[in-house]
């Protein structure tokens, strides 16, 4: 298997990201989400200046993994939270984790959350929410491993003009957790 590094991205990585984050969302959702309301998605959410808005955000933080090469293969992304629930003033939220399919299942899922779940708690969060595909049985169980519990709320998500739900999850982030 190819060397990997995991870094925290820059505002230089805007294209890197768009090109990464558009293929590792396609390749998730192509299977159930109609082609123009993806493409719509991928155009508007997986911009160069969307990510580049992020990059310079400093209550956000992303990390890139990249080959020995520098080829971006997979990258996390930690926000404020914007869910439709009830959250607290010590809350973040993981707002993606995707690597491409070939990376999956190497421990880099693990090592990303790792570092999402590691700055949340630099910053003094209490605690780290997400989003999960309702259908998307696989990334609830990765979560699930992983301390995180549904919360019993939802949240709308669009692609295009189409919605879909996510659970929303939490994983505590108290000491000793």
């Amino acid at each position: 298997m190819t060397a990997l590094t995991l870094r925290r991205a820059e505002p230089a990585d805007a294209a890197r990201l768009s090109l990464l984050g558009g293929a590792t969302f396609l390749h998730s959702f192509a299977h159930d989400h109609p082609g123009d309301a993806i493409v719509t998605h991928v155009d508007d959410y997986h911009s160069r200046p969307w990510y580049a808005r992020l990059l310079t955000d400093p209550q956000s933080a992303t990390w890139i993994l990249e080959t020995e090469l520098g080829a971006p293969v997979g990258y996390a992304m930690m926000t404020p939270p914007k869910l439709d629930c009830p959250t607290d003033a010590g809350d973040l939220e993981l707002k993606r984790i995707y690597l491409l399919g070939p990376f999956q299942s190497g421990g880099w899922g693990v090592k990303l959350l790792n570092a999402v779940e590691a700055e949340a708690r630099a910053r003094g969060a209490r605690r780290l929410l997400l989003c999960v595909y309702s259908a998307n049985h696989a990334a609830q169980r990765f979560y699930r491993r992983h301390g995180y519990a549904d919360t019993g709320c939802m949240q709308k998500f669009m692609v295009g003009e189409v919605e879909f739900e996510d659970f929303i999850w939490a994983k505590s982030l108290d000491i000793g957790a």
